[in-house]
């Protein structure tokens, strides 16, 4: 009767006993892998209590024992180091790096470390560019020290100590034009206005005969149609608000050129004058501008029997005031000043550009000059750099040119090869200053001002077929090129910054 007591005793017993081993051999088992899963000395380091010292390696070991704070590469040879690289490590106190090539650091390589009291980057060939502004705006912002170290470029850093270097030291904003919005229609010119509060923009499209009038949806941010004027083989839809009333100058090469009102308690466009058919027989070219509080437009004629003309507003209709040199085929007029006089030049496919100069006594513009060597001109338009004037004068066979005006007459700054060329046009977006080149046969190439050179410089290429012209938008605070296309799909671009240092 005893043995099954003992029996059931020792059976407790034994399992009890067994249940303690289990219990400690999984502790066992759990210590030792914890002490698996500590962080070891990586290969080609060497570790001790606080510090690693690794040589020959060719990256940055993601893993080191908890206790180092002091990290250093020798005789590495890093080309580049990759972001993150010291993200398991924010205990370190010093991140050494020198004596290797490294020529930039990824952005906020240290971000996080705010242990960090030194950085050794001595001996390496840093490009102090815009990948390296961060650590500029980094040195400035932490605790840490960092050994004098010196830039290897880009020339205009090359030598200096980055320590020198502040935020403002780099130039990292650039700008592009992005495709934004593509319409279906050709068109030959294109001009933006503002009327009332909101923005609008017109192309003419000579095939449909229309002027075709945009509007801005804030909702789809998309341009929208807003009205449009029905038209013959029209080449110019020239919008022109004077005392809160629209205007719109309707060139068209054929049934005459007219003049139309907006009205706005019916909401649309109806005709109020035609324009004398046997002055302007051929218009190519339309030019708004207002002298002494008085508005006037002037019409660009390319016929051989009609001749550019100058209108003037009376306050209930526009007259003829001037009519400019017959028999010339004018096609193209700009309005600008010259030494604060009102001034207009004529391009001519017969004759060199005619610089007229407006006389306030007899109110009228006088002959003044020609621009020399400059012959088969289609074009003229002009823009201001720090008070300089310049003008783009655009060629179809031959050399375009940018010239600049030296206070008595204009010199050749610059020279572009310009083979089916028939738009050179400076646009002005806050501080860029640009001037794009179209093309029948290529793309169209986009410049931007260099202010050191003096010159323009290659910033993009635009793919738009037959560009006739270019009009710049502004809109909710976006800017917008629009471009007309003579034989493909008018083209919209947004300007856009971009940050490089990002």
């Amino acid at each position: 009767m005893g043995y099954p007591g003992r029996a059931v005793g020792g059976w407790r017993g034994w399992k009890g006993w067994t249940l303690l081993v289990w219990v400690a051999a999984a502790g066992l088992i759990l210590a030792d892998g914890r002490r698996v899963r500590q962080p070891r000395c990586p290969a080609g380091c060497i570790c001790t209590k606080d510090n690693a010292l690794c040589e020959n390696v060719r990256s940055v070991p993601h893993t080191f024992p908890s206790d180092v704070v002091s990290l250093s590469f020798v005789k590495s040879g890093f080309h580049e180091i990759t972001g993150g690289s010291f993200v398991h490590m924010p205990a370190l106190q010093l991140l050494s790096l020198a004596y290797n090539n490294l020529e930039t650091l990824p952005k906020d390589v240290f971000k996080g470390m705010d242990a960090l009291t030194k950085v050794d980057l001595r001996g390496n060939n840093l490009i102090c560019d815009c990948k390296l502004k961060w650590l500029v705006e980094w040195m400035h912002s932490t605790n840490a020290t960092l050994d004098q170290i010196h830039c290897s470029g880009p020339p205009i850093h090359q030598g200096k100590k980055i320590n020198d270097l502040l935020p403002h030291s780099f130039d990292c904003i650039t700008a592009e034009f992005a495709s934004y919005q593509s319409l279906k229609f050709e068109s030959i010119s294109v001009e933006a206005f503002t009327f009332g509060k909101d923005q609008y923009v017109v192309f003419p499209q000579p095939f449909a005969g229309t002027c075709s009038f945009l509007e801005w949806d804030h909702v789809e941010m998309t341009f929208r149609t807003y009205d449009t004027i029905e038209s013959t083989s029209t080449v110019v839809c020239k919008p022109m608000v004077i005392d809160n009333h629209l205007f719109v100058i309707v060139a068209q090469l054929f049934g005459g050129s007219h003049i139309y009102k907006r009205d706005t308690s019916a909401n649309k466009f109806i005709k109020i004058q035609d324009i004398d058919i046997l002055k302007i027989r051929k218009p190519n070219d339309v030019e708004t501008f207002m002298i002494d509080g008085e508005s006037f437009f002037v019409i660009a004629d390319s016929s051989k029997a009609g001749s550019t003309t100058v209108y003037k507003w009376n306050g209930n209709g526009f007259y003829s005031h001037q009519s400019l040199h017959p028999w010339y085929r004018d096609t193209d007029v700009e309005y600008l000043e010259i030494s604060n006089k009102p001034h207009l030049i004529l391009s001519s496919s017969s004759q060199r550009p005619v610089v007229y100069q407006w006389n306030r006594g007899q109110k009228q513009f006088d002959r003044r000059t020609d621009i020399p060597e400059m012959e088969d001109v289609f074009s003229v338009k002009h823009f201001r750099v720090k008070g300089d004037l310049f003008i783009c004068l655009t060629r179809f066979i031959g050399d375009s040119k940018v010239m600049r005006w030296d206070g008595a007459m204009f010199k050749e700054v610059q020279t572009f090869p310009s083979r089916g060329s028939m738009v050179f046009q400076p646009v002005s977006i806050g501080k860029w200053q640009y001037a794009i080149l179209g093309s029948d046969y290529s793309l169209t190439q986009v410049y931007q001002w260099d202010t050191k050179r003096g010159q323009f410089v290659p910033s993009q290429e635009l793919n738009i077929q037959a560009p006739r012209a270019f009009s710049l938008v502004s809109i909710d605070d976006r800017v917008f090129l629009l471009a007309s296309s003579f034989k493909g799909k008018t083209q919209i671009y947004e300007h856009l910054m971009i940050d490089m240092s990002n």
